[in-house]
């Protein structure tokens, strides 16, 4: 049985907290051996509590010294440190009841710019929302950044080591690929499953589309609100796992939950509808099993980076992710050995990653049906299908999610993006891959989606509604390898200096609401922005303003995946619904915007809450919490005749 969490890590740390108090007990030894005086009782006691403390301050105090002396050297200062903090504990700890993602860094770095020092647990992290910075992080100076021991100890768990925790300097020594660059072997091996054939062949959104619409539909004819969010998210999964491994997870199957103030017909001896479910049957579906353990997965690793690597005090006495990761693994391995079974009467098997590239995709073939060609290490091929089934379900359910919401509050929007559906493709054809290369409308609207909440991925399960009481700011990590001088925003003040090892920490969203870089209606959904004279003004001088997928070496592969799938998956919707409502009674009474998002001064002065109707929160990124319920109008034929016209 593996000890707990907690005791290997005071066993690991252990030998750092006994140096003061072992440097205190010579000085003593030494004192009463050369001075004969015996030193009082209280005297040592004191000391030796003290010892670790003052041990630690000076500790603190000598590495600022030093690094304040390396960035005079440099011509640059130390960036503004978030007041009021020991440690950054205020805004880590800070329960997330009343607050908005990122909104306690959007009002400091109105006042103070756009790059700043936070502490925590007396280590120096820098934050910056400013594009140069980010550009040079994922870009132009790309070697000089990494992911970082720490993220990859805290990642490994759930996602091993794979396209996402890897780092292009880390190694994998297992398998045939020993030796074998991590980050070069993923992007490779994956780049073929992302070409125009391959996104462009429709049947596997089309036929899950029209499932969990036709779900939807039946829902709302029960005369309640459905959840959107929910729905999508089961939607995205089906087709990743369609896509990935070829094997259909059936989320779906599991059907739609209820609204709190509309219980199911229990009493009823058949459902209202062949979709109809219990929210008690939703959540216990055999179907949605690996579904829910995956999420349940993400959300504590996600948790665990509030500690970073002292996340064990948290889970003292339990490794929370080994529940989980077996219910995972339990539904992933049949389907791993079964893929290896088959692969193994081949002649052809692969053993020098170089020759990724060389390797055609056959027609029918799912990525792990190609990967098999290359190792059958079951660690190895686990870790990949995790990476990409949680970028290929997260990233389009969020974007589906808050466009939903976008629509219902923008009725003109709504109208305008059906008239070009009518236009380009009418009320019931399937859209094409053509269809979207003119659909410039509907590319605008996802943009403006993504530039006002960055939703890339959606975590929301009953495990996080228990257990997400923190503030997670939606940002990413790198580490620097060498020192490293930053822009700073604000004219005049000198560069900002990065010590070799810092954490930098980018937040696009605050970069996607800055005024400055956007224009004085930055925080106004506004999908024309990406169409007319602002597009010049702002976007294309200066592309790093704008970053959903990431940027550089590392952006995302599966961007245009996410683009077509959710762009398939609204043409559907609209042509079968004609009008989009938010439904405030059927929204949990516990996820609906607090009062103080009108009131308080610090908040409306960002301008960010006021008029939210829901509760945007993040965890790994952003999602809704409690869920978006909503109601639909049906198309009608004459809606359609106008439409077409």
């Amino acid at each position: 049985m593996p000890f707990p969490p907690g005791i290997i890590y005071l066993a690991t740390h252990l030998p750092r907290l006994l140096v003061p108090p072992l440097f205190v007990y010579c000085l003593k030894f030494a004192a009463e051996s050369y001075l004969g005086s015996i030193i009082p009782t209280w005297l040592t006691s004191l000391a030796y509590i003290l010892s670790g403390p003052a041990f630690l301050a000076l500790l603190v105090q000598y590495r600022d010294y030093c690094v304040r002396s390396q960035a005079a050297a440099h011509g640059a200062v130390l960036p503004p440190a978030l007041p009021g903090s020991i440690g950054g504990l205020h805004m880590l700890f800070a329960k997330v009841k009343d607050m908005y993602p990122a909104e306690p860094l959007a009002s400091f770095m109105l006042e103070k710019g756009y790059t700043l020092t936070i502490r925590f647990l007396f280590q120096s992290r820098i934050m910056t929302a400013e594009p140069e910075n980010i550009k040079a992080i994922l870009a132009t100076s790309f070697p000089d950044f990494e992911k970082g021991p720490e993220f990859q100890r805290l990642m490994e768990p759930l996602l091993g080591t794979g396209i996402f925790a890897a780092d292009v300097s880390s190694f994998i020594f297992r398998s045939v690929l020993v030796n074998t660059c991590v980050s070069r072997f993923h992007r490779q091996m994956t780049r073929p499953f992302f070409h125009r054939e391959r996104i462009s062949d429709f049947d596997n959104f089309d036929s899950h589309a029209t499932n969990a619409i036709a779900q939807f539909k039946a829902r709302l004819k029960e005369g309640c609100a459905a959840d959107f969010q929910d729905m999508v998210a089961r939607f995205t999964m089906d087709t990743a796992s369609s896509f990935l491994f070829g094997k259909d997870v059936r989320s779906l199957d599991a059907g739609l939950p209820y609204p709190h103030n509309f219980p199911p017909p229990f009493s009823s001896s058949e459902p209202t509808s062949s979709f109809s479910s219990s929210n008690t049957t939703q959540t216990t579906h055999a179907s949605t099993a690996f579904a829910n353990a995956f999420q349940s997965a993400q959300t504590i690793t996600a948790l665990r980076t509030r500690l970073n690597t002292h996340w064990p005090l948290a889970e003292f006495w339990k490794d929370d992710l080994v529940e989980p990761m077996r219910v995972v693994r339990e539904f992933l391995d049949p389907i791993l050995k079964e893929a290896v079974e088959k692969n193994r009467g081949k002649e052809e098997k692969l053993h020098n990653v170089n020759s990724v590239e060389d390797r055609q995709v056959l027609e029918g073939e799912t990525l792990l049906d190609h990967l098999v060609n290359y190792t059958d290490d079951p660690i190895i091929l686990r870790d990949e299908i995790l990476n990409i089934t949680a970028a290929g379900r997260d990233t389009t359910a969020a974007l589906l999610t808050f466009t939903v919401y976008m629509l219902a509050e923008h009725p003109k929007v709504l109208s305008k993006l059906r008239d070009e559906i009518f236009r380009e493709i009418g009320p019931t054809a399937r859209p094409t891959y053509d269809n979207f290369r003119d659909m410039k409308y509907l590319r605008a609207v996802l943009n403006g989606v993504f530039s006002i909440f960055f939703a890339r991925h959606r975590l929301t399960t009953s495990f996080m509604k228990k257990h997400c009481g923190y503030i997670r700011l939606p940002f990413n990590v790198r580490t620097a390898l060498k020192p490293t001088v930053f822009h700073s925003n604000i004219k005049g003040s000198p560069p900002l200096y990065v010590p070799a090892g810092t954490r930098c920490g980018f937040s696009t969203i605050l970069m996607h609401r800055h005024t400055d870089l956007w224009g004085p209606d930055a925080l106004q959904f506004d999908p024309e922005r990406f169409l007319d004279e602002r597009l010049h003004k702002y976007l294309t001088p200066n592309p790093f303003i704008f970053l959903p997928f990431n940027g550089g070496p590392r952006i995302c592969l599966g961007q245009q995946f996410a683009y077509h799938e959710a762009s398939f998956f609204l043409v559907r919707l609209l042509q079968t619904f004609s009008a989009i409502s938010l439904d405030p009674d059927a929204q949990p009474p516990d996820a609906r915007p607090p009062a103080k998002w009108k009131t308080d001064e610090k908040m409306v002065k960002t301008g960010w809450t006021p008029h939210e109707k829901i509760r945007p929160r993040s965890h790994l990124t952003m999602f809704v919490y409690g869920g978006l319920w909503v109601r639909m109008e049906e198309a009608g034929h004459k809606d359609e005749g106008k439409q077409a016209r």
